[in-house]
């Protein structure tokens, strides 16, 4: 005779754990803000610290790429030294190195400080995605918790240009560095009452050969991806792109070696964590290629600043926002494979919109499909990463954190270069100088739309006119080619998921994965699928 022994309900959160949210998103929001927040102080801080060319795309690019290295080494660092003295560790570097940058006195040390500052922040992002994991029990209130999570990441993406214009009206480039500080200070005060420790009990130590092989071949693949959407399709950037991945090959096989490896290759076993990752990866390859063209249309074709286009970009932010929140609901409701597939679809929408704008009068229908795209990608960022951090056991949480922010970056690069050379393949194979432009300007003019704007700048009224409207058309083009990509894209992505996650309900463990705990209790179960309605 035999009997079932029910499983008892996942705990629900109470005010402390959702203070404990409120948190975590600090950092988040702080992450996402650092990454965008720059680009309209880059002339402020040119006139200041007198950068070259290439120093100034360091300046850019260093605090990304040493994040995007960082993750995976201090996710599973997290998981094995305690995600909370993590968080808190790298709070304080984060602060420290902030107000470093903000009064740096020349463009190298800028970059230094900038560099540690990428390091610095690698220490957020795994671990408070992966507290969010151990603060919610509950699988519906988990999902809630990474929606808000999601919203504050990708409203600060948006936030970031307005934040900076509004500093730099009133305060000198450095400011905009200094934005963390109070940040991090509030999180120092407040986690220790508010968050729990969590680490893996039977953790190893680190393998200090695979971090190295880990940083290389993240970096190495995001170079060459930057350098190719910067410069076109180059044997250098091609050879770093192949090396990146030489080198992950690598890294790949030794923790399939390792007793305690830096990446368990066994998360890959679980359906939805494996097929959450791919549906992120490729999404994130449409939305990093057409929010590249959408921003340039805005500033070059429609003549908007920085700021003004930022402003512009806020009704998309609001509606990822505000998609975020709806999709743990819709999920609750409906199969999870369902709801992200519909949102890739309604994604695939908003990019055909664009395949219909025109250089002239275009702004609203651009507009329009903006908001539309970023309701789907508000959507599926939320359940994606629910579902990749669901998957995973608790002591691998910090790993599959650092694993769904990888695939978003690596994504995101991807689409930047591949859809940015295609964008730029189409604007100089339509670019048409009209009669009378100098054979010099029109040479120069043809290479790029920001070439045009330049060029246009130096010549007589009528002709720098003639020359834009050719430019705008050109460029118009490339960006309706990208709408058509992106759209067969998300497509792509739907596919995926209404194929992969056929039946499921949520984000489902292995068989192996025992229930989440938290070290202050004694036996807590918890199942890892949004509950069917």
């Amino acid at each position: 005779m035999s009997t079932n022994t029910p499983v008892p309900p996942a705990p629900k959160a109470g005010p402390r754990e959702w203070l404990g949210l409120a948190v975590l998103a600090l950092p988040t929001l702080l992450i996402s803000l650092d990454q965008s927040v720059l680009y309209l102080a880059l002339p402020h801080l040119a006139e200041a610290l007198h950068p070259t060319g290439t120093q100034t795309l360091w300046i850019m690019d260093i605090y990304g790429f040493l994040i995007a290295g960082f993750l995976i080494t201090m996710g599973t660092l997290g998981d094995r030294i305690g995600r909370r003295k993590l968080l808190m560790t790298g709070a304080v570097a984060v602060g420290l190195t902030s107000v470093a940058a903000a009064y740096s006195t020349s463009a190298e040390a800028l970059i230094i400080t900038r560099a540690l500052l990428g390091i610095a922040a690698a220490t957020l992002m795994p671990s408070t995605l992966a507290l969010i994991g151990t603060l919610f029990q509950d699988p519906y209130q988990r999902g809630r918790a990474i929606a808000v999570w999601a919203g504050c990441f990708m409203g600060g993406t948006a936030l970031g240009p307005v934040i900076g214009g509004v500093l730099l009206e009133f305060f000198w480039w450095g400011s905009v560095f200094l934005i963390g500080v109070p940040v991090m200070v509030l999180l120092l005060v407040v986690a220790p009452s508010v968050l729990p420790e969590y680490k893996d009990p039977k953790a190893g130590r680190v393998d200090l050969t695979s971090v190295l092989l880990s940083l290389v071949s993240v970096l190495t693949v995001i170079y060459g991806l930057k350098e190719l959407a910067r410069h076109g399709f180059g044997p250098a950037a091609v050879a770093a792109v192949l090396a990146g991945l030489a080198v992950g090959t690598v890294f790949v096989k030794r923790q399939g070696r390792l007793v305690h490896p830096l990446l368990d290759l066994k998360l890959f076993r679980v359906t939805a964590f494996t097929a959450a990752l791919l549906i992120l990866l490729v999404s994130m390859l449409g939305t990093g290629g057409g929010y590249l063209f959408i921003t340039g249309f805005l500033q070059m074709v429609e003549g908007m600043s920085p700021m003004e286009a930022g402003l512009w970009m806020v009704p998309a932010a609001v509606a990822s926002v505000v998609a975020a929140q709806v999709a743990p609901v819709l999920a609750k409701r409906f199969r999870l494979g369902t709801v992200i597939g519909v949102s890739l679809l309604i994604g695939m929408a908003g990019y055909a919109m664009l395949v219909f704008v025109d250089p002239v009068g275009g702004l609203p229908l651009l507009l329009a499909g903006f908001v539309i795209i970023f309701i789907g990608v508000g959507t599926f960022g939320a359940l994606g990463t629910y579902m990749v951090v669901g998957s995973a056991p608790p002591e691998r949480g910090g790993s599959a954190a650092a694993l769904s922010s990888i695939s978003g970056d690596l994504g995101n690069a991807l689409g930047v270069a591949s859809l940015g050379s295609l964008g730029a393949a189409v604007y100089r194979d339509t670019f048409a100088p009209p009669p009378g432009t100098p054979a010099g300007a029109s040479r120069t003019a043809s290479a790029s739309m920001e070439n045009a704007v330049n060029t246009a700048a130096g010549l007589p009224a009528e002709t720098a006119e003639a020359l834009m409207t050719a430019a705008r058309a050109a460029y118009t083009g490339g960006l309706n080619t990208i709408g058509i990509a992106c759209a067969c894209i998300t497509t792509l992505s739907a596919a995926v998921s209404l194929t992969l996650l056929r039946g499921r309900h949520g984000a489902t463990p292995s068989d192996d994965v025992p229930p989440p705990q938290r070290e202050d209790t004694s036996e807590e179960a918890a199942g890892d699928s949004l509950p069917a309605a």
